[in-house]
């Protein structure tokens, strides 16, 4: 076994591009394992969890490296191995050009101001940067006349009030920061999935929400006009709704739009109120506002149609465009797994009683805590409903836990678990590990920009930890709630069929998964789905 170590200071690669760089250089013969990180110290212990990280090398250096630094970590079966992939990995770096159409090639634009000099057509910039610098980025592109697509998050609040003012004041879309998931004008950005063009369109403050409700009415046979990102943070006080109101604004206007989605995270009050008022227009109107008791807005609501899940919220949608949904992918196939889940819980060891939910997608784990408290009580989380329900510092687990691992505070210089599974996949061995754990719960969410095959990945993680427990003596549950569309890359099928092969129990609706999930600690599992034909 040989390492090789590379560290460039002051050097920032996004997420996308470090991931695509690891997988390549891993395929190559003789290399075991590779990591290629912006040298964060959550990074730096990923990379010691994984055998990757070059103490001897940090040891030498005048000063540790830091989140503007990175750092590229080969293991091989032996040097000459080792530096011909560190070798491979710094050409895909450093190579100046690249190819745009068979026999043509063109120089790389390094900035916003040449890129428009190059393309004075374009009108829509694409940023992802650090976060400390993307909100300058975003700034010369409003100057410039562009709309933004922000995927950069950690950018402070101050700049993103004040950068969506100026894309007010200039009439433009600021899709962001952290701002996932778009499809404009039927061209996916960030993760998105592929799905029809057709007559509904969606706004949202929320990625992973975006894609499931996409996902969920591409499946009912319909099809999106626009999705428009705004951001997670749109709804919050500090905010106020601004780009909600702008993308509200444009798909009233929008010909092919029939029915529009709004979707969030849980919002703030008053901003909720405002954005429901702003909302009664002409065409019908679905608003998830995940988190808060649709009844709590009844009244503020006028012509608005609330609902209280993505899969509640895509059959509201896709009903008011005239179609059945009965071919959606719901609760009601819970029924169907209700012996298989019963069987499940009475195979768990006397010291298993808990829920480990590791999530990917932040909306997905709100609306999964937001069902399985309602049965199991209070749910620990990074992102927690109630201010009490916090994580302890220093733990890992604490009773029925949550974590949505794709927060600001797990993806600061390293590429989200949708792209790279490493940092899911020691937190699902740990969980595999405790006894005390009961069943685990995970959102694999396909489309673009996702891992290219998350399956083979998780698959392989999933038999091992069942394998482990079982000679342990304990049975381990798994369950996925699988988002994505037979047109993906990953494709949605062969997903599912890797899945289920490893022992896993797979549902394309996150509700469903959340409720199975509760079905086998809850010892009224019946009561579960007395509740879950009520969603019908």
């Amino acid at each position: 076994m040989a390492f090789q170590t590379l560290l460039q200071r002051n050097t920032y690669y996004d997420s996308i591009t470090l991931m695509s760089l690891a997988q390549a250089v891993k395929a190559l013969p003789g290399v075991e394992d590779i990591g290629a990180v912006m040298a964060t110290e959550l990074n730096r212990e990923l990379l010691r969890n994984s055998n990757l990280l070059p103490e001897d090398f940090l040891a030498g250096l005048d000063k540790p490296p830091g989140p503007e630094d990175l750092l590229i970590v080969v293991r091989a079966e032996n040097q000459e191995i080792a530096a011909a992939a560190l070798k491979a990995a710094q050409d895909r770096l450093t190579s100046h050009v690249e190819q745009v159409s068979e026999g043509a090639t063109t120089t790389p634009v390094r900035t916003i101001e040449k890129a428009v000099q190059r393309d004075p057509d374009a009108n829509l910039a694409v940023i992802s940067v650090a976060g400390e610098h993307a909100w300058l980025e975003a700034q010369q592109a409003l100057e410039a006349g562009l709309h933004v697509f922000l995927f950069s998050d950690n950018v402070p609040v101050e700049q993103e009030k004040r950068l969506k003012s100026l894309a007010v004041e200039k009439g433009l879309l600021l899709m962001g920061p952290d701002c996932g998931t778009a499809i404009i004008n039927g061209v996916g950005l960030g993760f998105s999935n592929v799905v029809p063009r057709g007559s509904i369109g969606v706004v949202g403050a929320s990625g992973t929400g975006m894609q499931e409700i996409t996902c969920l009415i591409a499946a009912a046979g319909l099809g999106i006009s626009q999705a428009i990102g705004t951001g997670g943070r749109d709804l919050s006080e500090a905010i106020g709704g601004v780009m909600t109101r702008k993308g509200l604004e444009l798909l009233a206007d929008d010909p092919q739009t029939e029915v529009i989605v709004l979707v969030s995270k849980p919002p703030a009050e008053r901003v909720a109120r405002e954005i429901l008022a702003a909302a009664q227009l002409q065409k019908p109107v679905v608003a998830v506002f995940l988190g808060a008791d649709p009844e709590r807005f009844a009244q503020a609501a006028g012509k608005v149609h609330l609902a209280r899940t993505l899969t509640e919220g895509a059959e509201l949608a896709v009903t008011l465009a005239g179609v059945s949904a009965d071919q959606m992918p719901g609760k009601g196939v819970l029924l169907q797994y209700q012996a298989k889940l019963a069987g499940e819980r009475e195979k768990l060891a006397p010291s298993q009683h808990y829920i480990r939910a590791l999530y990917s997608g932040g909306t997905l784990c709100d609306e999964a805590m937001l069902l399985m408290s309602e049965h199991v009580g209070p749910i620990a989380s990074n992102i927690p409903l109630r201010p009490e329900w916090a994580f302890s510092e220093g733990k890992t687990f604490q009773g029925h836990t949550a974590l949505d691992l794709g927060s600001d505070e797990f993806t600061r210089g390293r590429p989200h678990p949708m792209i790279d599974p490493t940092l899911r996949l020691q937190y699902l061995s740990r969980a595999a590990d405790d006894p005390e754990t009961a069943v685990i719960l995970l959102d694999i969410v396909l489309g673009f920009c996702s891992h290219p095959n998350p399956a083979g990945i998780y698959a392989q993680a999933i038999s091992q930890a069942r394998g482990k427990a079982a000679r342990d003596g304990r049975s381990l549950p798994v369950i996925i709630s699988l988002c994505g569309t037979e047109g993906d890359p990953q494709r949605l099928s062969t997903q599912r069929t890797v899945l289920e092969a490893a022992g896993a129990l797979v549902f394309e609706s996150n509700i469903a998964a959340a409720l199975a999930a509760v079905s086998i600690v809850d010892k009224n599992a019946s009561d579960i789905f007395t509740v879950e034909a009520s969603y019908e």
